[in-house]
């Protein structure tokens, strides 16, 4: 089960510590597989390793195995540098301490993680070798760090552990976030509208679309999907209003004008802007593309990496659309995957995508990092509605 659940929705837990700290054997005693290969040779583990498992009450999690914080050489930079981009989008993090005890590596990690505000413990390993020192000890108790003696060799305190990353879990991935749950209600009609065109994968509808028609299903509504074109039709066949009409954001500007006023619309992207992020800051984001100069440069944010087709919807649609909106000669770059520039103050403007493919606490780390850095950053859904003229009508079902 947990195999397939969307990578986005899954709580990331981050193993991290020096080589040969029994970060993999560790893993493979928390999931009681064989997952990352263990050696008493360091460096074994290079790039992170994921690990997906059923972790109840959280349910779906991916662990990562990292390489080792003390790795040597160009090599050894490059997968330190991997590790903490795992970090970057991690929900909780288990630093893991060998018998050699705190070091600057792990004094080091720590500051990292407090300052990406990751709930973490520290795990010290190996107590079958060596008990932690009394120094150690008395360093966590001085910070309020919550440590934990485990022996993954002896499986001793596994358990503990796998209760104490539950425990120290964010709130809000001990419950489910709502895509439109909470615009409709048991009986009620959504209409769905789908336009199939080059970007749609072949056979299959994208993740968002999958993700709001199941949540209908949850909620006992009924859902009915169309293509643009039969919007009207659909309505006219139904006997009562629909409570609602989720559309592409690519079509949302022919659909606003299809759809009667009384009926309340919005799209697939900025159910996402709140359900991965958060809506407000990308709904003020939006309006900043009034403030747009020429030479201005904007960063376009993709949650996956894929091959871009004649009509690209984040590289070639939304750059047109924008630079008609503004009269304004603009340049645009795209960063794809988990890639995000470290050197955001030279963007005017970031507009990412809805993030399917991101967990929510990534998506929420690069909103409050642009916001950090003075840039403002909106999502595609609303900034296609923002240029189209109908942001207004699109998030009049929210109460921002």
């Amino acid at each position: 089960m947990s195999s397939k659940a969307p990578r986005g929705v899954r709580l990331v837990i981050t193993l991290a510590g020096r080589r040969n700290a029994g970060k993999s054997s560790l893993i493979n005693a928390i999931t009681n597989q064989e997952i990352a290969i263990v050696s008493d040779m360091p460096g074994t583990t290079t790039d992170p390793v994921a690990k997906h498992y059923e972790l109840l009450p959280l349910g779906p999690v991916t662990f990562y195995d990292t390489a080792g914080l003390d790795d040597t050489g160009e090599l050894g930079e490059l997968r330190i540098k991997a590790t903490r981009k795992v970090l970057w989008r991690s929900d909780v993090a288990v630093v893991v301490v060998g018998e050699n005890g705190l070091t600057p590596y792990e004094f080091e990690i720590i500051n990292d993680i407090r300052e990406l505000d990751i709930p973490f413990i520290i795990v010290f390993n190996k107590s079958d070798l060596k008990e932690a020192s009394a120094k150690d000890l008395d360093y966590c108790r001085e910070k309020g760090i919550r440590f934990l003696l485990t022996s993954a060799e002896k499986g001793a305190h596994i358990d503990d552990l796998k209760q104490a990353i539950i425990d120290i879990a964010p709130a809000e991935m001990k419950f489910d976030p709502v895509l439109a749950g909470d615009l409709i209600n048991e009986g009620d009609w959504v209409v769905c509208v789908v336009p199939i065109d080059l970007a749609a994968p072949k056979g299959r509808l994208i993740l968002p679309q999958v993700q709001v028609l199941r949540e209908i299903l949850d909620c006992d509504a009924l859902s009915i999907t169309v293509k643009e074109r039969e919007i009207e039709e659909a309505l006219a066949g139904l006997n009562r209003k629909p409570a609602l009409v989720i559309t592409d954001s690519q079509v949302v500007h022919s659909v606003a004008g299809d759809v009667p006023e009384d009926i309340p619309l919005t799209t697939f992207s900025t159910l996402f802007a709140r359900y991965k992020g958060d809506l407000s800051k990308l709904v003020e984001g939006a309006q900043s593309i009034d403030t747009l100069e020429d030479g201005d440069t904007i960063l376009i944010g993709e949650a996956c990496s894929h091959h871009p087709v004649a009509d690209d919807i984040g590289r070639v649609k939304i750059p047109r659309w924008i630079k008609q909106y503004t009269g304004k000669d603009l340049t645009f770059e795209t960063y794809s995957g988990h890639d995000f520039p470290e050197d955001l103050e030279r963007f005017n403007l970031a507009i990412h995508c809805g993030a399917c493919m991101l967990n929510r606490t990534e998506m929420l780390r690069r909103i409050n990092e642009c916001s950090r850095r003075g840039v403002p950053i909106t999502n595609f859904g609303v900034a296609i509605s923002k240029v189209q003229g109908v942001l207004d009508r699109i998030l009049s079902p929210f109460a921002l």
